[in-house]
């Protein structure tokens, strides 16, 4: 999914997220789009094309759900890195440090994640989107520790509420034995599955 915007729109409501995915679909002739329920309940609409038809695509779908509507995000020429987490890539080379941003909504997990790449020389190890999080998001970044900690201030910087942040850590020197468990997946059950 390469497009110059991306954007994800995150409802309280599953019903009003349906509606509101099929409302953005009509309004705008949209690329990319993919849906689907979260946990506590929620459900994301997440959409690419170009600049004009995705913002009218989330216009639509901010009118029609916008009793339910929990954050969005749209980011046009959107960071390739960002769009590859987001598809489940991940850059699984040891380095120098951890950055990691927890965050109580996706959308601000992927505005963190776009501005970090986009204003630091790191990598995007990983993007999580709310399954297994309860609904929140986290983002990792790897570099060099100055590069890690500028990353994370920026990203953090770019969440538009304070609310938004649930934590945000920098680990410089992260042991090799953490990194190959943190570079290889983040969910806990993927980790022991065969190791017990």
């Amino acid at each position: 999914m390469i497009e110059p915007a991306l954007a994800l729109v995150e409802f309280s409501s599953i019903a009003t997220g349906i509606l509101a995915a099929d409302a953005m679909v009509k309004r705008a002739p949209i690329d990319t789009i993919k849906t689907g329920t979260v946990q506590p309940g929620k459900y994301l609409v997440l959409i690419g094309g170009m600049v004009a038809d995705v913002e009218e695509s989330v216009a639509a779908g901010r009118e029609v759900g916008a009793t339910a509507l929990v954050d969005y995000i749209l980011l046009p020429q959107v960071h390739p890195e960002v769009v590859d987490a987001v598809g489940g890539g991940r850059v699984p080379e040891v380095t120098d440090s951890l950055g990691v941003i927890e965050t109580t909504t996706v959308a601000a997990s992927i505005h963190a994640a776009d501005a970090g790449i986009k204003g630091a020389e790191v990598r995007l190890v990983e993007v999580r989107l709310a399954d297994g999080l309860g609904g929140k998001g986290i983002v990792l970044f790897s570099g060099l520790v100055a590069d890690v900690e500028a990353a994370v201030e920026i990203g953090v910087g770019a969440l538009e509420r304070p609310e938004l942040l649930v934590r945000q850590v920098v680990i410089p020197q992260l042991h090799a034995e953490m990194w190959e468990n943190v570079s290889e997946a983040t969910r806990f059950r993927a980790r022991v599955i065969g190791e017990l």
